[in-house]
Order: structure tokens, then sequence, then C-alpha cells
């Protein structure tokens, strides 16, 4: 073989080196990230977090697919499916709905949850210190801290005696929640009126139903279609000045009156801590269910001055934020 020839062909050699080595490099893992409602930015940035803190960037070496119902909670399977389809290595669910529709969808893809409420009553794992099987996760218990939140709204408007709560049916912990509002009413001496929503026109006639009934406040579950649409209720309550809790700490933030509750975004870093440690080889058999344990009180004083609230003084140095 002359030089020359040898020269050419060893750079042709050569310059498909590269092109092979790319392709023998594994490909990036999938996490999939399923939701109820639509994106919610500071959850997702919170869940990213957690990932980064375990070694893991999105784009640089893991994946994220994201699949979210948009509040059509029956289309949960169907894209619970999908991420088992597209192989991912764990599935975060973010929410009740999404976790028992994970669940029961696969027994051997990993799922790490961010839950309200009690996850052995929900059939998610056996325990809290061995959940077993492949699911685990956080809990932040939206669902036990109802009738606190209804006891802080009572003190903020005493004579108020007839308190509507609007729920989302569709959400697996709904009985469970009013069940807990109403012994709190039940124990406070006050009127309760169940109120349902599982889109924005319910929201709207609620409140019309609100209003004949002469509810004087209203306690919001801790739902994702009723967090997503905290825009929506933010405007019916400044427009019908009705004094409103939320256990989402974005509620205030977005004009709404006060939240109470543990910090949402906590749970889901948790949540994305849980997914690295299992991309990393770990089973979610062996990671103990979390707990958020730590509940803040958030009040808006400007929306209180805006539908006319006096709200005491000794009442806002108890509050953990006040935004005025």
């Amino acid at each position: 073989m002359r030089r020359r020839e040898f020269i050419t062909l060893l750079g042709g050699a050569a310059a498909t080196w590269p092109m092979a080595a790319r392709a023998q490099q594994p490909a990036m893992p999938v996490v999939g990230y399923l939701r109820a409602t639509d994106f919610f930015a500071s959850y997702a940035a919170a869940f990213q977090q957690g990932l980064k803190e375990m070694g893991y960037v999105e784009g640089q070496n893991v994946a994220i697919e994201y699949r979210f119902a948009k509040g059509q909670y029956g289309r949960l399977p169907e894209l619970a499916a999908d991420l088992v389809r597209r192989q991912a290595a764990v599935i975060h669910a973010t929410d009740n709905a999404a976790a028992l529709a994970a669940k029961s969808t696969t027994n051997s893809t990993p799922i790490v949850f961010a839950i309200g409420g009690d996850p052995v009553a929900m059939g998610l794992v056996g325990s809290l210190n061995r959940p077993g099987r492949n699911v685990t996760g956080v809990s932040f218990l939206s669902t036990d801290v109802a009738g606190k939140m209804l006891e802080v709204l009572h003190e903020v408007v005493p004579n108020a005696t007839d308190i509507a709560a609007l729920v989302n049916p569709a959400n697996p912990q709904a009985e469970v929640y009013t069940g807990e509002v109403q012994e709190a009413a039940r124990v406070l001496g006050l009127r309760l009126h169940i109120l349902s929503a599982r889109t924005p026109d319910d929201i709207n006639t609620a409140f019309v139903t609100l209003i004949q009934r002469r509810a004087g406040a209203l306690i919001l579950q801790g739902d994702p279609f009723l967090n997503s649409r905290f825009k929506q209720l933010v405007v019916l309550m400044a427009r019908h000045a009705i004094p409103t809790i939320s256990n989402g700490r974005n509620f205030p933030d977005a004009g709404g009156l006060m939240s109470y509750g543990t910090r949402l975004e906590d749970a889901h870093r948790i949540a994305g801590v849980y997914a690295g440690r299992i991309l990393k080889g770990e089973k979610p058999a062996d990671l103990p269910v979390q707990q958020s344990t730590k509940f803040f009180l958030v009040v808006n004083l400007n929306t209180a001055k805006a539908i006319g609230l006096t709200i005491p003084e000794a009442f806002l140095l108890r509050a953990d934020e006040v935004i005025e």
C-alpha cells in the first residue's frame, strides 16, 4: 500500500472514531414528571433543585419528561402509562391523583410522590418506615391541617357563623378533607357549607352559592386544580370581600388573604433528592416516606385592608410572614 493511500485510510477511520464513541455512550436516564394540572414553576424548580443536589442536572445528565393532565384527572392513567412506555427510570407524581394513577399503572417503575394526606390510608405504601415495592415520597399533610386552617380563619372573622369550604370532588382526598373540616366546624360551633368545583365555571357558581347562603368566609381545600386557579379565586374573593384561607403559600402572594400550611416547595425538593438517589441505584422500598411537619402562617395585610378586614395586632405577631 502506498504511503499516501495509507494516510488517507487512517484519516478516514479516525474521523469515524468520535462518532462511534458517541454512539456507544449510554443515553441520559429519563425522569417522568406527572401532574394533575398545569406546569407550576416553583414546584418544578424545587424538584430540579433536589435532583441537582444529587448531581443530576436537566439536559446535562438527566432528561425530564413532563406530563400534565391540565385538570382532567381522568387522563392521568394514560399519561402515567406513556411515561412507563418511555422507560422512565423514576416517575415523580406531584399530587394525590397523580400518585394513585402512577401506582395503578406500574408495580415496577419507581415512583416518588409529593402528596397532601396519609399515604398509608391512601394505599400508596405499606408503612411510612417500610414503604414496600416501588413507591415512596413525601407527605405534606394538607388534609390533617384542615381543622387548624378553619380555627385560624375563625380567629380573623369571629363573627362569621357561616363558613364555606370549596372542595374538588375529583381529588382522592376530598371525602377525608370534608370530614375533617366538618368536625372542626362542629367543635367551633360553625355552620359549614360544602361547595364543589371541578372546573373554572364551577368556581364561579360556587361563589354565587356562597353569597346566597351568606357565608362570611371561605376555606380552600389543598388541591392541585384549586391551587392552579388562585388568580380567579383572588378576583372573586376581592369582588365579594370574602376572607379566604388556603394551605398554599402562593395564595397570599397572588393576592389572597392568608395561608396556613407547610412549604410545598420543600416537599418537592425532597422528592427530587429521592429521585436522584433512585437514579444512583437505591430502591424505593428502602427509602422511608418523609413528612413535612413545620407549618407557616402567612398574611397579606394589603388584601385585608382592601376587603375592609381589620386583623388584630396579636394575630399578626404570630404570623411567620406579613405581606404589606
